[in-house]
């Protein structure tokens, strides 16, 4: 972005590109539809909302025919060693209506030394998730922290089918930062010179505009300016959507 680019401006292009989260261990229906009705304004709509696979139904009801996409988690938060288990629960998400699946890679097995997991796992839920359902994977960089290892896990789940790479789940520090979305966007920039086109998630303490930019514009330096669209770049957040609102009243 510019330097002429106004708060409005910026404020209104961010609000389509969020991912609205509601992923709080104390959710309960009340909280997930106070924050759903956000997710639609006069200002414009959000790309996705993101919740619990148990709230996937209220959020259809509340956002039907909006035009944004319901986003469920799976093998969240701890993103455990069990391909068959995930893809069962990315199935379930998808059969209560979820056109996207924020699924958590087997960081922790990667860890251990176990490369072939992780690609076993984001087949299985990529094949779960057929040809018309976003998947999303959470390779929780904060915990993984060298650019090899983000890097490395980021090649497994692009070659296991992943749609976009995201981040962090928010549950574990850090969340998003600067160093580990520079490693992705690398890897994103390198599968499209192979013809993958790879979407990126930031999520994880992304609570400001300010921060919210930086990231856009951090991915757009290397993708090219006006790069950033719902379908190549989102922000996963439960509290920008205030301030962003805020901007556009």
């Amino acid at each position: 972005m510019s330097a002429i680019d106004t708060l409005p401006s910026v404020a209104r292009r961010l609000l389509g590109l969020m991912d609205l989260t509601s992923l709080h261990d104390n959710d309960d229906m009340e909280s997930v539809r106070a924050l759903a009705s956000l997710a639609v304004s006069r200002a414009g709509r959000v790309a996705a909302f993101c919740t619990w696979p148990k709230f996937v139904p209220v959020a259809r009801e509340i956002l039907r025919n909006s035009g944004v996409a319901i986003a469920a988690v799976a093998n969240f938060p701890t993103g455990a060693a069990d391909p068959a288990a995930a893809a069962a629960e990315t199935r379930a998400v998808i059969a209560d209506g979820a056109g996207e699946v924020d699924l958590v890679f087997p960081y922790r097995a990667f860890l251990g030394g176990d490369r072939a997991l992780g690609l076993l796992l984001v087949r299985a839920c990529r094949s779960a998730c057929g040809p018309n359902t976003l998947l999303k994977v959470i390779l929780e960089t904060g915990q993984l922290q060298h650019r090899e290892l983000i890097q490395a896990a980021a090649n497994i789940a692009i070659e296991g089918g992943a749609d976009f790479l995201k981040t962090s789940t928010g549950k574990t520090q850090p969340g998003a930062t600067p160093g580990a979305v520079a490693a992705l966007i690398e890897v994103i920039a390198a599968a499209r010179d192979h013809t993958r086109c790879v979407g990126l998630k930031v999520s994880g303490g992304v609570s400001s505009i300010a921060q919210a930019q930086a990231y856009l514009d951090l991915y757009e330096q290397t993708l090219g300016a006006g790069s950033a669209t719902p379908e190549t770049f989102r922000i996963g957040s439960s509290t920008l959507i205030r301030p962003v609102l805020a901007a556009l009243q």
